[in-house]
């Protein structure tokens, strides 16, 4: 709901008890164009807001009462890396004036194939970015016309060169189940991906998200979505390729080798505390979620007068809170430890599951391997329901 705030220092988010936060996201909301299938917070073609929005980004950040360290950092977006290098650099001093880096600290950049360069990614350097996450989506030619990517098979191989001339580690997103995708397609698509070397890979399943062109397109029969069965199939293929390759299966859409795994993003799935600013972005402190406006111009605006840009305002009770971490915590592989659930819930997730808990079972959708509670491989294809039944469990 709308917080109804008039002044950002009146913001939870800054409160001095709790557990502060060691992860930091900063949603850059700036692209060359928009996808058809996305729904991100984001302008395309409208790079003159982008003085703007540092401005207000430092504005936002200034609001902090002190300087925090962090361990895990992440630039998402949008397209960090459409900035200019010293639009980056300007955002390097941005965050560095309320935030310092820990020891071995995590910094990813999502980046767009043909945006990295050997200038950005100095520039990236700078940063410190030490991770670059690749929206590489597919390498087949016709795929990445139907999805309106503008990159290359070209522009991504350059891009892998270039980030592992500066960077620890290589993660690239794939999507799959695309318009007139075939599986095969899909598996051809795993392979090629593969021979590039990632270290990560994420893959995602096509959605068409209300609001955007695909949906549109899908609602008067110009696009039709893969069936299910199809989808299952790609996905039970992902699984078995990956794990071939090394690449071990840690979330229900991510794959690492060893030592690769993404700790910004298992500080969310373990129900960590983060700072995030921005347009869009979405911050948990103390308990309590805070969802910058989504819209560009109404955050930049809220700011520069100096009022709070959050739009949306969450005090999590015991029971929601324990419910989310639950649903969250199993699209890990590794399932939910009923000790350390307990530990920092102080419920159990039988209580939590209540009357779901036995559908789940009968259904073999769950099983307990005494701590440990994870999903089966059946009920891994259908996770995204059973988060929504959990988190929806009177």
């Amino acid at each position: 709901m709308n917080t109804g705030r008039t002044s950002p220092s009146e913001s939870t988010t800054f409160r001095p008890d709790g557990q502060w936060p060691r992860s930091l996201y900063l949603h850059v909301p700036f692209c060359r164009h928009r996808c058809g299938y996305c729904n991100f917070t984001l302008v395309a073609g409208r790079d003159y807001l982008i003085e703007r929005y540092l401005d207000a980004l430092e504005t936002e950040l200034g609001w902090l009462n002190r300087t925090y360290e962090l361990d895990t950092l992440f630039f998402g977006g949008g397209t960090p890396s459409h900035l200019s290098s010293p639009h980056l650099d300007r955002l390097n001093s941005i965050v560095r004036s309320r935030f310092s880096l820990g020891q071995n600290a995590e910094i990813t950049a999502e980046c767009n194939p043909n945006d990295l360069d050997l200038e950005k990614g100095e520039s990236l350097a700078r940063l410190g970015v030490n991770r670059i996450s690749l929206g590489v989506q597919s390498l087949n030619p016709s795929k990445l016309k139907r999805l309106e990517r503008d990159h290359t098979q070209s522009d991504i191989q350059n891009a892998v060169e270039v980030a592992r001339s500066f960077c620890q580690s290589v993660s690239i997103d794939l999507m799959f189940a695309a318009p007139e995708e075939t599986l095969s397609q899909w598996q051809e698509d795993l392979q090629q991906a593969l021979a590039l070397e990632p270290d990560h890979i994420s893959t995602y399943e096509l959605t068409y998200e209300k609001g955007t062109k695909f949906w549109n397109r899908k609602s008067h029969g110009m696009l039709t979505e893969a069936d299910e069965e199809l989808r299952a199939e790609m996905y039970l293929h992902t699984i078995k390729q990956l794990d071939e390759s090394e690449r071990q299966q840690y979330e229900v859409s991510s794959f690492a080798k060893a030592g690769h795994r993404c700790r910004h993003n298992l500080a969310y799935w373990t129900g960590e505390p983060y700072f995030a600013f921005g347009p869009g972005a979405s911050r948990f402190v103390n308990g309590i979620r805070e969802t910058n406006h989504q819209s560009t111009m109404q955050y930049l605006k809220l700011v520069e007068s100096a009022q709070s840009p959050v739009a949306e305002f969450e005090q999590l009770d015991a029971i929601s809170s324990a419910r989310e971490r639950l649903a969250i915590g199993l699209r890990m592989i590794d399932g939910v430890n009923e000790a350390d659930f307990i530990r920092r819930t102080g419920h159990s997730v039988e209580s939590i599951l209540g009357e779901l808990l036995s559908q789940l079972l009968e259904n073999n959708l769950i099983v307990c391997n005494d701590p440990t509670w994870k999903l089966t491989s059946k009920g891994i294809l259908i996770c995204d329901w059973i988060s929504g039944e959990i988190i929806g469990t009177p």
